[in-house]
């Protein structure tokens, strides 16, 4: 019997309609909560990526002033991957840490001077110039 007095329907929505009512409200919030992460993290992203594309290529002279890492994965036999960071400060004392790619990490060192060149959140170039 369902849930409206007669025989359970044929297949899934049989089988869903003789679950209790609180595992299929959680089961409804958690699917809702699941496709509500995902949209959120793809407009948050295209956002981003809109933002960039709008904003003009900057170039301003300063100083490397930090380099990081981050690692995720690698836990079992998953891979793991890295995030590089360096964090650039300018001739106005500001800061700004940007996502660079491994090269440009390997390439680069605490105290290099040089022409920072990004457009809104994007790196795009660091040219290294000597110090005098």
């Amino acid at each position: 019997m369902n849930n409206f007095g007669g025989p359970p329907g044929p297949g899934f929505f049989g089988f869903i309609s003789e679950l209790p009512l609180f595992f299929i409200l959680f089961g409804g919030l958690l699917i809702t909560l699941v496709v509500g992460a995902f949209t959120y993290a793809i407009i948050k992203g295209l956002k981003t990526w809109s933002s960039n594309n709008a904003a003009e290529i900057l170039k301003q002279r300063c100083k490397v002033v930090d380099k990081r890492t981050e690692v995720s994965g690698g836990s079992g036999d998953s891979s793991a991957s890295t995030n590089y960071f360096i964090t650039f400060e300018f001739e106005d004392s500001s800061r700004k840490e940007m996502h660079v790619r491994g090269n440009h990490y390997g390439l680069t060192t605490v105290g290099d001077q040089g022409e920072l060149s990004y457009q809104g959140t994007r790196f795009k170039e660091f040219i290294r110039q000597p110090s005098h």
